[in-house]
C-alpha cells in the first residue's frame, strides 16, 4: 500500500514539475489550482455548471470563437431537453443546399448540425481580431497546459503590463498567456449574462462555468471512460483472486 501511494504520489510531482517547467520556459505564469467536480479519478462533470457555461459561451465568446466538433445534438449531453437543444440550434444560421437550382443558402441550424465558425474564412477572422486568429474551443482545454485550471485564470488575469513591458496598439496584457501579450481583451466582468438559473453571473462564477463547459467540450466521454476503468479494475481483483485460488489448489498437494 506505501509502494502504491508513494508511486502516485511520485506521478503527480511529476506532472505538476513538467507542468513549472512548462510554464517557466513559456515566461507564463502557472495557473491557480481549482478543485473540479470533474476532477481526479471519480470526478463528473457537473451539468448545470456546464449548462452555465454554454450560455456564457454563447452570450460573450461566439462572436470570436468556434465550436466546430460540438454538435447541437450534444448538448443533450449535458442536461439540455432536446427541445431545449433544437431552440438554440433554430437560433443559429448555417449554409444550407443546395436548392433544386443548386443555389446555396441560409437556414436554421439543426441538431445534427455543429456550431458555426463566427467568420467566413481565416483571414477575415484575423482582419477582425488586430490581425490574431482566434482559436476554436472544441479543444482548447485539452491544447493548453493546465486545463481547466489555465482557462480560469487566464479569463481573470487580465491587468496592466509591468513598466518594463511593452504593450502594442490592440494588445492587452495577461501573465498566464505565453509572452504576456496578447489581442483578446478582458471579456468577463460581473453580471455580463443573466443566467437562467439565477445563479449571481459574478467574474469568478462565469469563469468557473465555462471552464467546466470546454473541459466537457474537450473530452465528453470522460465519465464513461472513468467507469470503465473502475469496471476493469473490479474484474482484475477478482480475476486475481479466481487466480490466487486456483493456484493454492493446484499446487497444495505438491507442499
Amino acid at each position: 500500500m506505501m509502494r502504491r501511494t508513494f508511486i502516485a504520489s511520485l506521478s503527480v510531482a511529476i506532472g505538476v514539475v513538467a507542468a513549472s517547467a512548462a510554464w517557466a520556459a513559456s515566461g507564463a505564469k502557472a495557473p491557480q489550482s481549482i478543485d473540479w467536480s470533474h476532477g481526479g479519478i471519480a470526478g463528473t462533470y457537473d451539468r448545470a455548471a456546464a449548462q452555465r457555461g454554454y450560455q456564457v459561451y454563447r452570450e460573450v465568446c461566439a462572436s470570436c470563437h468556434g465550436l466546430k466538433y460540438v454538435a447541437f445534438r450534444n448538448l443533450l449531453e449535458i442536461g439540455f431537453s432536446e427541445d431545449e437543444a433544437k431552440a438554440i440550434a433554430a437560433e443559429v444560421e448555417v449554409e444550407g443546399g443546395p436548392d433544386k437550382d443548386g443555389e446555396m443558402f441560409d437556414r436554421p441550424a439543426a441538431l445534427f448540425d455543429y456550431h458555426p465558425s463566427p467568420f467566413p474564412n481565416d483571414n477575415a477572422a484575423k482582419a477582425s481580431n488586430n490581425g490574431a486568429m482566434p482559436p476554436d474551443l472544441s479543444l482548447i482545454e485539452k491544447a493548453r497546459t493546465g486545463g481547466a485550471n489555465y482557462l480560469y485564470s487566464f479569463l481573470l488575469g487580465f491587468e496592466e503590463a509591468p513598466a518594463d513591458v511593452t504593450v502594442g496598439e490592440g494588445q492587452h496584457y495577461n501573465p498566464y498567456f505565453p509572452g504576456g501579450l496578447l489581442s483578446m481583451p478582458s471579456v468577463l466582468e460581473d453580471d455580463l449574462v443573466e443566467y437562467t438559473d439565477g445563479t449571481a453571473a459574478t467574474a469568478d462564477q462565469m469563469a468557473r462555468d465555462v471552464s467546466t463547459f470546454l473541459a466537457w467540450a474537450a473530452e465528453p466521454k470522460m465519465e464513461i471512460r472513468k467507469q470503465t476503468g473502475f469496471k476493469v479494475i473490479i474484474f482484475l481483483v477478482i480475476l486475481s483472486g479466481l487466480l490466487y485460488a486456483a493456484k493454492r489448489k493446484v499446487w497444495a498437494n505438491l507442499h
